[in-house]
């Protein structure tokens, strides 16, 4: 029992409880937007597969551009406000955004530009909420229950994204996607709420910087030059640049598996169902594990491996099957990658080192999903997850020859303070 409270003791912190349940809710909600935006624009595109995979590398093309734009001054900003209200200020335009989409849904909208434009709004001020949050979690949990934060953020993400989309299938085939947009728009109050009732919350290390190029670069050689977080980044950046599955499930629901909506959902969510095993088990486990650097590496081979098996895959159980196991491996490496990062950086540098993370962990996904929308187009969904699953093995492969210090790495003896973990 002991062992099991140490897991979690992060949620001792009251700050870090109430920004975890409020994301929760958020998180659930942002889920099923996700979900029903993919969805919504096949149905607007009007065509088959081709016309379908064009459509959904256009809502991937939507959230990279402003994610290349501002990510390197995102961090800055981060790292020169006060996280908690410029959270507070970013969660407030997310909530009018998708309040917006889903009154022009429920208008009879029947184009797919205004989705992309709002999609794109959207990734812009979450280029803001990111390193505002994650620069926030060292700040309000000290630094020996890191780990058993990050777990939990990993828990809280698994599970909004087994509930999100399983809860958007249903609400679109009974109600309609509009409705969907209107309860993200509604959950973005819960995370609202925990901010305003935060108390207390530390002062940050050392001195604000300026918001000013400088600053920017100054964030982007401390990534560069610490090779860790650079291999890393680029682990992580490969593997979701071209094993992206999860982007073409729309076409695999309509056209492939035939499951329809509920089916749809019922998909989407077999990725997170494999990740919150996995995490909840990591919440114990990831603070022991000695040779980080291999199960990271491994991970991310297992998660090539399967998306393989998804993509040669026309049963809905073994297709379910399979996503479930990306999950899990995804699940592994984004805690490892992420407990080392944190460790790694000075506290005045973190909303810089998360933003130019950010580039990586959401542009990778987001570029990815345009390529594997391109290839789908060209060649058919299941040759695109098939070399994106092979390309992954490939990259990861060579990240890793290239990379000894990535391969020997081990849990650091000490974990005091940030700057002198790694």
């Amino acid at each position: 029992m002991p062992g099991l409270l140490s897991s979690y003791a992060a949620l001792r912190h009251r700050n870090y409880r109430l920004l975890w349940l409020g994301q929760l809710v958020s998180t659930s909600g942002s889920m099923m937007h996700t979900t029903a935006v993919l969805w919504h624009v096949t149905l607007l595109s009007g065509g088959g597969e081709k016309e379908k995979g064009l459509a959904l590398a256009l809502v991937g093309a939507s959230k990279f551009l402003p994610i290349a734009a501002l990510s390197l001054f995102s961090g800055v900003v981060a790292d020169a406000l006060d996280r908690r209200r410029l959270m507070i200020a970013c969660n407030v335009l997310l909530t009018l955004i998708a309040g917006v989409l889903a009154a022009l849904t429920f208008g009879g909208l029947g184009s797919a530009w205004p989705v992309y434009l709002l999609t794109a709004l959207s990734s812009a001020v979450g280029m803001f909420d990111g390193p505002a949050r994650q620069a926030l979690i060292p700040q309000i949990v000290p630094a020996r229950d890191l780990a058993s934060a990050i777990s939990l953020n990993a828990i809280l993400f698994q599970a909004a994204s087994v509930a999100g989309p399983a809860l958007a299938g249903i609400l679109m085939a009974e109600a309609g996607v509009g409705w969907v947009y209107a309860a993200n728009a509604a959950s973005f109050l819960a995370v609202l709420a925990a901010l305003f009732a935060m108390r207390d919350v530390p002062a940050r290390e050392g001195e604000p910087p300026r918001i000013e190029l400088a600053a920017a670069v100054e964030g982007i050689r401390f990534v560069f030059r610490e090779p860790l977080i650079r291999s890393s980044m680029l682990v992580d950046f490969f593997a979701t640049l071209f094993a992206s599955a999860n982007y073409l499930l729309p076409i695999y629901a309509q056209d492939i598996l035939d499951v329809g909506e509920r089916g749809y959902g019922i998909l989407y969510s077999a990725q997170a169902v494999g990740a919150l095993v996995t995490s909840a088990a990591l919440a114990s486990l990831a603070p022991r594990i000695d040779r980080r650097g291999t199960w990271l590496l491994w991970s991310v081979v297992l998660y090539g491996l399967a998306t393989v098996g998804f993509g040669l895959s026309t049963s809905f159980a073994l297709s379910w099957a399979f996503l479930a196991v990306t999950g899990a491996a995804d699940t592994v490496s984004v805690v490892l990658r992420n407990v080392i990062r944190q460790l790694a950086t000075p506290d005045r540098l973190r909303g810089r080192m998360t933003s130019v993370n950010m580039l990586f962990f959401i542009g990778g996904p987001q570029l990815g999903e345009v390529e594997a929308g391109l290839v789908a187009r060209a060649f058919g969904a299941p040759f695109s997850v098939v070399s994106g699953g092979i390309a992954c093995l490939v990259s990861t492969a060579l990240i890793a020859a290239r990379s000894p210090w990535l391969r020997r790495y081990r849990r650091p003896e000490e974990t005091e303070p940030a700057s002198e973990a790694v």
